[in-house]
């Protein structure tokens, strides 16, 4: 039996945050989907939540790579409460993905007539202007589309929120949209990094977990950016029995993979472990709906479902 699905819509939102802290964006995804289909039911007109939903779940298209349904549930987060600065901000990354650098440039540009202290869009506006330049030449500014005016009343409306609520907002963007150009490591690291990695694959063949935890952690050292180095170093902590320490390991995958697949197994693994049956279950949910015919996680799903009733 699964595990009873929220029936609110602040529910449905409270477990899509949950989820998607836990990396497993596409369940999070699915979540604020019902959690839409359901405010859009009640037929009563809640523009901000409704807002908030589109945004959030632009928010896991955007991890999970998906750019095109990031752009879209955005704009229809901004066609509801107008010049919001997550959506504008979350599609402005994904424009920049696209390579679709005059869109981007618009949104950036726009989020710094509301505040223009937000460092990710300062520093999307610099590398705009450097990709525009490049590409369209000194110019470039002639050949942009028009940057809205923002109204004095969304000013005043993100004005006068907490302080607090606009660091908040800031780290969170700052996490999400974060590209790795900003933290790519040299040459050298990234190929020391990945000579650790293939030494840390073969003591794990010889079955040596605890010394291939050791080169994974040195690999990570020089470059945290390989979602693999995560998951394998959280194999050897399940061989090991340190549970939590592979759930850490599968989550910090997950934020750079969002379709680890071997991440979502084994941190399904480590949580069936540690007896949190509905968040192995969760996560094996997740796993197969990237492959739905994963034979292992389809055993593992009937193994935890028997835990669950």
């Amino acid at each position: 039996m699964a595990p009873k699905l929220p029936d609110s819509v602040e529910a449905l939102r409270a477990a899509g945050n949950q989820s998607f802290r836990n990396g497993q964006y596409a369940e999070a995804s699915a979540l604020y989907g019902r959690a839409l289909r359901l405010l859009q039911a009640r037929g009563s007109s809640d523009p901000e939540e409704e807002s908030v939903l589109y945004s959030n779940r632009a928010a896991c298209h955007l991890k999970d790579g998906n750019c095109r349904d990031c752009i879209k549930d955005c704009t229809s987060a901004l066609a509801l409460v107008p010049f919001s600065i997550k959506p504008l901000l979350r599609r402005a990354s994904a424009y920049e993905a696209l390579e679709k650098y005059h869109l981007a440039y618009v949104d950036y540009k726009t989020v710094l007539q509301i505040d223009d202290n937000v460092t990710s869009a300062l520093e999307g506006i610099n590398r705009m202007t450097r990709a525009l330049m490049d590409s369209l030449g000194p110019e470039w500014r002639l050949k942009l589309p028009s940057i809205p005016l923002v109204p004095v009343s969304a000013q005043k409306r993100w004005n006068s929120l907490p302080s607090e609520k606009h660091k908040e907002t800031a780290k969170s963007i700052s996490k999400e949209t974060m590209t790795t150009k900003s933290r790519v490591p040299s040459a050298g690291d990234a190929e020391r990094a990945r000579v650790l990695k293939e030494e840390g694959n073969e003591l794990v063949k010889k079955g040596n977990h605890k010394k291939a935890i050791e080169k994974y952690s040195e690999s990570l050292s020089l470059s945290n950016l390989e979602s693999a180095t995560y998951s394998n170093r959280a194999l050897c902590y399940l061989v090991l029995k340190q549970y939590k320490e592979a759930v850490k390991d599968c989550t910090e995958a997950l934020k750079l993979d969002g379709r680890n697949v071997k991440a979502f197994y084994r941190r399904a693994q480590a949580y069936k472990a540690l007896k949190d049956y509905k968040s192995s279950f969760a996560d094996i949910s997740s796993l197969l709906q990237i492959e739905p015919r994963n034979g292992p996680a389809q055993k593992l799903r009937q193994e935890v479902k028997q835990n669950l009733n």
